[in-house]
């Protein structure tokens, strides 16, 4: 079998019995990053350096015993927004150019104590902000299934490097379906876990109460054997869990689906979800029923208000989140002004691009005096009825099936014509994180041209066992 053909458990399992050497696995990928990468673009820098030498130590370690896990070994891309020591996280943006920190966030500890090997870090929407990852500062991530089109956002980087086969697995980071729609655009697996499950420490905020780190793979066992990696308590972030239900990979070992209820949201059918699309979702729920498994339809009245509640608290956070890059303390700092002032102002126009922007521009308004009221108290209120819409759901249902979006990828250019309908392209995966609840992609078809279809399994809070099974069971049919 080729090392590129692999899975990230396949090619751990390999090194562990002696038959590949660690080298082998990062020369692989730096050999199809050589091939791919000037047409892809799905990194901002690369460790090829560094990888080589690590891959000795990690050899040294799995021979001595230090790193024994099912992963060690594994190359693995690291999404531009998380911390790693000495090297530069730009966000994408011209405002973070040369920002290099000091420490490493906590999920980048837990991979190198997994034995894991960083091999560079991946393109994406600045500050995560974007559907496409068209927004970085730093140039366009094309999919590779076809290069006129986008990967998706904003861990388009991170989902476009698992599917070219430059890295083997990622970390990506998703506030409203960053992590789950790329790889539904892409035709890889990824998985946005149960907030506070994995540790924030070293993740550039957009919007804290949103945001969580989640891996992408080839297939469910490489996500959650990553999730295993990742996730669990962090005293270094205040809204860290204290989970003991951390063996996510055991929930796949059982790959049976009779007796599962999965519900269906009728209004995530209704008009603007692509007829293609469509017809992959309605084929998906024939294959589960032939599983053994219970397909129900039910209404989700809350529908209509997910984007503007989502948008309003996002676009919130991040004006305060992003206050800090003024060209004070670090990043761009504007060459020529006149005074504070003026440089607070010039540094943020000319550092920031259109998109970031603009949704700083609707934070600030909404949370103004006068329209905090009106806005972002609403859109909190609105929020909790959503989460109250989907507790009752999931009285009923173990899973809910979801489109990941209501298209395939689009062309380059198309989306960033009207940043409207680019929000309104998340409507089916913003739920999920206004819940806090996990959900996960997976390739469930092609459209006419070939473009990958992602369907998503969304489970209650702490649910990561149930979508595992789910996505594992239908993932093997």
């Amino acid at each position: 079998m080729e090392l590129q053909t692999m899975t990230a458990l396949e090619l751990s399992k390999k090194i562990r019995q002696r038959q590949v050497k660690v080298a082998d696995g990062v020369k692989e990928v730096f050999d199809q990053i050589e091939k791919k990468e000037g047409k892809v673009h799905a990194y901002l820098d690369l460790y090829k350096k560094d990888a080589l030498a690590r891959a000795k130590e990690v050899e040294k370690g799995i021979m001595d015993g230090t790193y024994t896990g099912p992963l060690a070994g594994v190359p693995i891309a690291v999404k531009d927004n998380i911390c790693i020591k000495g090297k530069k996280t730009t966000c994408a943006s011209k405002i973070l150019e040369n920002f290099v920190p000091q420490y490493n966030a906590e999920v980048i500890d837990r991979l190198e104590k997994a034995g894991m090997i960083v091999i560079g870090k991946t393109n994406m929407d600045e500050f995560a902000m974007g559907s496409t990852t068209e927004t970085s500062a730093y140039g366009v991530t094309r999919n590779p299934w076809d290069l006129e089109h986008v990967p998706g956002g904003s861990s388009g980087g991170s989902c476009a490097a698992v599917a070219a086969g430059e890295a083997f697995m990622a970390l990506g980071s998703d506030t409203g379906g960053s992590i789950r729609q790329p790889s539904s655009f892409c035709g890889v697996t990824g998985i946005k876990p149960t907030y506070g499950t994995v540790s924030r420490y070293g993740l550039v905020a957009y919007a804290s109460s949103l945001d969580q780190i989640g891996p992408v793979g080839k297939d469910v066992a490489d996500c959650a054997a990553l999730l295993e990696v990742i996730a669990g308590h962090d005293p270094k972030d205040s809204t860290s869990l204290d989970r003991k239900d951390l063996d996510f990979s055991k929930s796949i070992e059982e790959k049976k689906l009779l007796g599962m209820k999965f519900g269906v949201p009728k209004e995530f059918l209704a008009k603007g979800l692509d007829p293609e699309v469509k017809d992959a979702f309605m084929e998906t729920l024939k294959v589960l029923t032939s599983q053994g498994a219970i397909v129900e339809f039910f209404s989700v009245e809350t529908m209509e208000y997910m984007i503007p509640a989502y948008y309003i608290i996002a676009s919130a956070e991040a004006s305060s989140n992003l206050e800090r890059f003024d060209g004070v303390k670090y990043g761009y700092r504007a060459a020529e002004y006149e005074g504070l002032h003026d440089m607070y102002k010039k540094t943020r126009t000319e550092g920031f691009g259109e998109e970031v922007k603009r949704r700083i521009m609707l934070g600030s308004f909404v949370l103004s005096s006068g329209y905090y009221d009106a806005y972002y108290l609403k859109a909190l209120r609105t929020k909790a009825l959503i989460k109250q819409e989907f507790d009752r759901a999931f009285d009923k249902y173990d899973v809910i099936l979801a489109p990941a979006a209501p298209y395939t990828a689009p062309k380059i250019g198309e989306s960033l014509k009207d940043p409207l309908a680019m929000y309104l392209g998340d409507i089916y995966t913003v739920a999920v994180n206004l819940c806090g609840l996990p959900g996960i992609t997976v390739p469930c078809g092609q459209d006419k041209a070939g473009m990958p279809i992602g369907i998503q399994m969304i489970g209650n809070c702490f649910g990561e066992h149930k979508i595992l099974r789910a996505a594992a069971a239908y993932e093997a049919e």
